[in-house]
């Protein structure tokens, strides 16, 4: 709906629109039509006559700290490594901007922060002005404006000079604090994550919690817990690497069990087996120790959320092509799938084609094997 005149904050410049309400109707969303310029109100339900709206002062309000933030953030990154920032985004928990840089290391991004912070100290005022063009020609910019005419500056007192049409804080004090919380390669520059004010302190209060629930897990003090970490990671490290080796001896055995167990075909061991509820991997693994033990050939099934069927031949065996044998098997499973000569596996929907699947797998390694049966 169409306002002659509203508070609302339409969406624009990588800041979201206002909620709220409109009489006694939700505003869900708050956008400038492209053709027209006129703000459009789109709300719950039908609203007419003069009608009382009601921003939603805590969204607002964040939005506010997190805009006013990525101020001070773009003009010290300018400042501290002439990088400049290209792309602002507000998002539901975290703001990003990207800056025109290589690369970020902590202590440049410790620098930028503080920067940033020491303004947020000093409660520096935060004005807004209404100049033409030739005024805004006049003024320190930090970038020239993206429209002409009345053109809406955000000073931030003795530090910044933006055209910017969001909303802001009145005093830079109003944020708290400012936290950098991230940052990556994004095309050619880098996008940096951060939080202002109220997202900032929720942002520290988890941190903080997190740290020292994870102290008190493990018996130690702040300043130690990094070397306590890195401790439990080594410890991690070797008892996976242990765990590896004993799994992989445990298998060498069942394979051998199950070779010893297998149908001799062409003076080659068939080895038929299917497995209920095993890790996909593991059965893969035992399939590979199967082939090889030599002159085997494992048909391996796998009834877990989906049937799967696992070949793998030793690499003596000649003439039996799994990856083709598989292939041919996988209609029986609805499957797809697919592999080399040597290994092969697929899976499909069909639970009940699983034995079909299995048995037409040995029959066509028989026919390999012993053609004359």
């Amino acid at each position: 709906m169409e306002l002659d005149r509203t508070a609302f904050y339409a969406e624009a410049g990588g800041q979201p629109a206002d909620t709220g309400r409109l009489a006694d109707q939700r505003v869900l969303d708050v956008q400038v039509d492209a053709v027209t310029g006129i703000i459009i109100h789109t709300v719950e339900g039908p609203v007419t006559g003069e009608v009382t709206g009601e921003v939603d002062w805590s969204r607002r309000r964040d939005h506010m700290e997190q805009h006013t933030g990525q101020h001070l953030l773009s003009e010290a990154f300018i400042r501290l490594l002439k990088a400049e920032t290209v792309s602002f985004h507000l998002g539901e928990t975290v703001s990003t901007i990207d800056v025109t840089i290589d690369n970020l290391d902590p202590e440049q991004v410790a620098a930028v922060e503080e920067a940033a912070n020491r303004i947020v100290r000093e409660d520096r005022e935060v004005r807004i002005h209404r100049v033409d063009d030739a005024g805004a020609a006049r003024l320190p910019l930090r970038r020239p404006p993206k429209v002409t005419g009345d053109i809406r500056i955000i000073e931030i007192a003795d530090f910044d000079w933006s055209a910017c049409g969001g909303t802001h804080v009145h005093r830079t004090g109003e944020l708290g604090l400012l936290k950098i919380s991230g940052w990556e390669r994004y095309k050619k520059g880098v996008r940096v994550e951060f939080r202002a004010g109220g997202r900032a302190l929720a942002h520290f209060q988890a941190v903080d919690t997190l740290v020292r629930d994870l102290c008190r897990n493990l018996s130690t003090g702040l300043q130690e817990l990094p070397e306590v970490v890195g401790r439990l990671r080594d410890e991690a490290t070797r008892l996976r690497k242990q765990v590896q080796q004993l799994q992989e001896q445990t298998l060498l055995r069942e394979a051998a069990a199950l070779v010893a167990e297998g149908r001799t075909l062409g003076g080659v061991r068939v080895v038929r087996a299917v497995f209920g509820a095993r890790a996909p991997e593991e059965v893969k693994l035992l399939a590979a120790k199967v082939a090889q033990q030599g002159g085997a050939v494992a048909v391996f099934g796998l009834k877990g959320s989906l049937p799967q069927v696992i070949l793998a031949r030793s690499p003596d065996v000649r003439g039996v092509d799994v990856g083709a044998i598989l292939k041919a098997a996988l209609p029986a499973i609805d499957g797809k799938g697919g592999g080399s000569p040597v290994a092969a596996q697929g899976a499909g929907t069909k639970r009940e084609g699983l034995p079909l699947a299995l048995d037409f797998c040995v029959a066509r390694i028989a026919e390999v094997l012993s053609p004359h049966l």
